[in-house]
């Protein structure tokens, strides 16, 4: 899709009223990160805490460095305990799930549970749990963003069933799957096969959707996380890393809405 037909979806993007109160403009709930695995769900953080006005964070409880991170780096989030994730996912307009999380039968069973139980709410599954996920479970309330290789083991795993969830099939041109539709968003650089841009991505379209429709979230998502690959480009090459992908989406997201 070019930009030129993006800009219906831009044009779609709502900023927070003059009297708006906080929480009003999105509250996000991640449950992410392992032992193994500790920066994923740190930049899925990065990226939404500057879109939402509340940012609720679940890592394992081992996590400690990275939780006190957190702690340090946003102002409007609240570092939830497992034991009491429910609650705000309760709360919370949209829950990304996956970043960081290690494909193990732990994340299966907190995967597929909470998608069961809270099957109403809207969903971004990805990494980790998209790799765990019940796709019988997936509806339209759900996102996924999977690469290639996760894609092609949802479809085994679906054994020729449709899938209800939204899709956002990442590569060197991401592809839309929504309720019949198929978009196309090409763009990016060779420093987005670092690893992160991905959670980074997650990240923005979870943001997004908390005050969005899926389909606008994933479009909207997916070009500006390439546009912010571009600009990175311009400047340094193929020599970024998803850090600085994570600084750079809020200002070009600003831009592109700008433009319209």
């Amino acid at each position: 899709m070019s930009s030129p037909e993006v800009e219906s979806f831009l044009q779609q993007i709502k900023l927070p009223a003059a009297d708006s109160h906080k929480g009003q403009n999105g509250k996000l709930l991640i449950i992410g990160g392992s032992e193994l695995f500790h920066a994923a769900s740190k930049w899925s953080l990065d990226v939404a805490s500057r879109l939402v006005d509340m940012v609720f964070y679940s890592s394992v409880p081992s996590n400690n460095e990275l939780i006190q991170e957190a702690k340090s780096e946003f102002w409007n989030g609240i570092v939830v305990p497992r034991d009491e994730v429910e609650h705000y996912l309760e709360e919370a307009d949209c829950v990304l799930i996956g970043p960081g999380m290690e494909r193990s039968a732990e994340t299966e069973e907190i995967v597929n549970s909470l998608l069961e139980k809270y099957s109403d709410k809207k969903w971004v599954v990805d990494a980790g749990a998209l790799q765990m996920v019940d796709p019988s479970l997936l509806n339209k309330n759900h996102i996924i963003t999977p690469h290639s290789r996760e894609m092609e083991l949802l479809d085994k795993k679906l054994a020729g069933q449709e899938l209800a969830a939204t899709v956002l099939l990442k590569g060197a041109t991401d592809v839309i799957r929504s309720d019949g539709q198929e978009i196309e968003i090409e763009g990016g650089s060779t420093g987005m096969t670092k690893g992160g841009t991905g959670d980074v991505l997650a990240g923005l379209v979870a943001g997004l959707y908390c005050n969005h429709d899926a389909l606008t979230a994933c479009v909207v998502g997916s070009y500006v996380n390439k546009k912010a690959g571009e600009a990175l480009h311009e400047k340094v090459g193929p020599y970024f890393n998803a850090s600085d992908l994570a600084e750079v989406v809020p200002e070009v997201l600003w831009q592109e809405i700008n433009k319209n």
